[in-house]
């Protein structure tokens, strides 16, 4: 039998599954038994942590990509955006992971956050504008949006009304039914990814 293929899952709360009250609804366990009810044979690593900024995800992509690791996905920035951080550090940190997995002939999926218009349209556009030339850079897949799951379903993120049917109370964090959305938007591109491992 061969081994299942590991995903390693890098990101912030959005990842790990903050404020659910049952992990396994969770996006690593939704996005790992949606894979495998198309029959993939695979692993999702869980290498979310709550808060993390993508200068922490650079800080510990050595440790969370262990021997097993057959593809990473990265979702980081979002925390950058709330802190209204530097996109040009942003972008650095996210360099110095796109080049550790690189390093070690790992596919990446480059999964985008999308700045809001209120720090003004030349951060929206260096912010936003990032994921795409990194990935270019280093061709690596790109997702464009995180959410775009939720607006496939009529969801704006712009919009908090729109989005209340599938978020948490805090309007940041997805509920049960905004996470299956997301793994469903994200799903055929994680699914792509695989396609990539081993060639």
């Amino acid at each position: 039998m061969a081994e299942p293929v590991t995903i390693v899952a890098l990101g912030d709360s959005l990842t790990a599954g903050y404020g659910l009250s049952d992990q396994s609804q969770g996006f690593v366990p939704v996005l790992e038994g949606w894979l495998t009810a198309k029959g993939h044979d695979v692993v999702v690593q869980n290498a979310g942590v709550s808060g993390d900024t993508t200068a922490g995800g650079l800080a510990r992509i050595g440790w969370a990509l262990g021997p097993e690791a057959d593809a990473l996905i990265v979702t980081l920035g979002g925390n950058d955006l709330l802190r209204g951080l530097d996109p040009a550090s942003s972008r650095a940190s996210l360099d110095g992971i796109l080049k550790e997995a690189a390093t070690r002939k790992l596919p990446v999926l480059l999964v985008a956050m999308k700045a809001p218009g209120n720090f003004g349209p030349e951060y929206k556009a260096a912010f936003d504008g990032m994921y795409g030339e990194l990935a270019a850079q280093y061709g690596t897949l790109l997702a464009d949006d995180f959410f775009a799951g939720l607006r496939a379903a009529g969801a704006d993120p712009a919009d908090p009304a729109s989005l209340a049917a599938f978020m948490q109370a805090d309007g940041l964090h997805p509920n049960p039914e905004g996470v299956k959305l997301i793994v469903e938007g994200l799903g055929p591109k994680v699914e792509e990814l695989l396609t990539r491992v081993g060639s």
